[in-house]
Order: structure tokens, then C-alpha cells, then sequence
């Protein structure tokens, strides 16, 4: 198959007069009908695409390809090389970057869609049942408190399907560290220019749990970027996802959280205080402890067919 994915760029190549980004030279393929010699080539075979060529040229001593540039990475022909000149990088910084995906919706929108993955995608979830409950600012008190300190959405797990009545209620009346806590914080895209005021905005609001993740439906393709959300990551803690929209079960977790072993009590008092949908969450939590019995219906909907709802949202 990789073989299948470098012998359409070469051939895309062979003709484009500047180096292309993985996307474009996918889009250039398509234009071509060269996608129609792959066999299973999945739901989003540019990515397929894209990462094949990192690879090859990261890792292949005799690749045929060369990358050019980083913001973002784009790919020509290694015999081609003598080719790029001043002009030639001139063309390539004119060109306005493409976005793969459309962003009429809006960030609370994708909040069903997160719900769906923390509920379903086992290498988050690792075969936990964590639910989820959204966050709605605009019902805060005002008084000292602003959008940096609340999360957008909030998340829990608790064993009682899987440990006995008993072992739930010694771990209650004990240590209690049965729980585990979830922060998130939306974004439709993180760039180079909004990077740095999302991530410290997810540091800001997922103070109080046990892992806080900053989630978006698009993440810029550049070297730069994730190595600076790499580095954040290991400085601050806080886990990247990245959602996949035109295929969900491909979401991946691009940088995973630094749990902390306890909670930040005085925190969750403040937020509790300040807003009812926290408030409220918490105290769901309690009584489905209390009860050993999980009620959905106070949590946000996990849709029956995402794909469908994300193909609405999308419009």
C-alpha cells in the first residue's frame, strides 16, 4: 500500500511546476483519477498519503522525494531538486494555505461529537465508560471570573460496572480515588497564531482535574507547531486531540495528558459556586456514587450516528 500512495505523488510530481503540500497533491491525484488504482485505501487517504511521505523522506536513505519547507511541509522530486529557485519559493509563499475542513459550525457544535468520542474510541477511553457534561459559561456569575476558568466541556469515570457493590463503597468511605475527572477545552482550529492562548487557556481551566486535554477539529500540518505543542505539553501537562470529522474513529490523541494523582478541592468549590452547570455535574456525580447506578439522562447524548449528525454540522 505504501508503495500504492508514493507512486501517485511521483506522478503528480512529475508534472506540478512547484513542490505541494500532501493535501494538494492528493487533490491533484483525484483531478488525475489516480486514486482509482489504490485498493482499500480507507476514508481519508491524503492523511494516508501525507504520512507516507514524511516517512519516506524522514527515514528512506534512497527516497525519491524531498520536503520543502515546514509551514507548512511540502514535497517535489528529488531529480527535480536543481529546480527550486527564488521564484519558484516565491509562487509557493503566495499561495494561501488550504483548510481541509469547514468551519460554518460551531465550536459548540462539536461538543456532541467529543461526547461520542470520549465515550467510544478505546485508545482515549482504554475500555472505561467516561460520559461527559457541557459547560455553559454564559450561566456564570459575574464577579472576578471569566471564560479562562471555565472548561468547555467536563468528563468522569467510575468503575461500577466493573468492580463489585462492596469494593465501590470501601474505596468511597476511604481514599476514594475511584473517580477520575476530566477538563476540556474546544477549539475548531489551533494554528501558529492561536496556539499559545489556547493551550495556556486549557492550563487555565483544567487546573482542578485529573487530566485536561485541549481538543480541535483541525490542527495546522506544521513541524514548528507541534513541536512547540509537544514541548507545552511536556512542560504543562495538558493533552492535544485532534478530531477527525470526516472519519471519528480515526481521532487520534496527538500529545496524551500528565494525569495528577488528586484533585484541586478549592478550585471545584469556586467553580461550583459560580456555576450551575459545574454545580450540577458534581452533584450528579455524587448521587450516581452513592447509588453505584450511572444516569445517562443527566449527562450530554451520545449519538446514535454521529456521522450523521457530523454531516449536518458540516453543511
Amino acid at each position: 500500500m505504501a508503495n500504492q500512495f508514493k507512486n501517485i505523488a511521483k506522478k503528480v510530481l512529475e508534472t506540478s511546476p512547484i513542490p505541494l503540500t500532501y493535501n494538494e497533491i492528493w487533490e491533484e491525484a483525484v483531478k488525475k483519477g489516480l486514486e482509482k488504482t489504490l485498493k482499500g485505501s480507507g476514508k481519508t487517504p491524503w492523511q494516508t498519503l501525507g504520512a507516507q511521505l514524511f516517512v519516506d523522506v524522514r527515514d528512506n536513505i534512497n527516497t525519491e522525494f524531498i520536503k520543502v519547507g515546514s509551514r507548512p511541509a511540502r514535497f517535489f522530486l528529488k531529480e527535480r531538486s536543481s529546480e527550486i529557485n527564488n521564484q519558484v519559493l516565491k509562487k509557493i509563499d503566495a499561495i494561501p494555505e488550504k483548510s481541509k475542513v469547514n468551519h460554518n459550525y460551531s465550536e459548540r457544535e462539536l461538543h456532541p461529537v467529543i461526547s461520542y468520542y470520549l465515550y467510544s474510541n478505546l485508545n482515549f477511553n482504554r475500555g472505561r465508560r467516561i460520559l461527559s457534561k457541557t459547560i455553559y459559561h454564559e450561566k456564570s456569575k459575574k464577579g472576578g471570573y471569566n471564560e479562562w476558568i471555565f472548561p468547555d466541556m467536563v468528563g468522569f469515570f467510575i468503575p461500577l460496572e466493573e468492580w463489585n457493590n462492596e469494593i465501590v463503597e470501601l474505596n468511597r468511605i476511604s481514599d476514594n480515588n475511584i473517580l477520575r475527572l476530566f477538563s476540556f477545552e474546544v477549539k475548531k482550529v489551533i494554528n501558529r497564531g492561536n496556539h499559545r492562548e489556547s493551550f495556556f487557556q486549557a492550563v487555565s481551566n483544567s487546573s482542578w482535574a485529573h487530566e485536561g486535554y485541549l481538543v480541535a477539529s483541525e490542527i495546522k500540518d506544521d513541524e514548528d507547531l507541534l513541536a512547540e505543542l509537544a514541548r507545552l505539553t511536556q512542560s504543562f501537562a495538558i493533552g492535544i486531540i485532534k478530531l477527525d470529522l470526516d472519519d471519528i474513529d480515526s481521532s487520534s490523541i496527538l500529545f496524551p495528558a500528565t494525569p495528577k494523582k488528586s484533585l484541586d478541592w478549592e478550585t471545584m468549590n469556586k467553580l461550583s459556586e459560580t456555576n450551575p452547570d459545574f454545580k450540577k455535574f458534581i452533584e450528579d456525580i455524587k448521587i450516581d456514587l452513592e447509588s453505584k447506578r450511572i444516569h445517562n439522562s443527566e449527562y450530554d447524548k451520545i449519538e446514535d450516528d454521529v456521522e450523521k449528525y457530523i454531516k449536518k454540522m458540516k453543511k
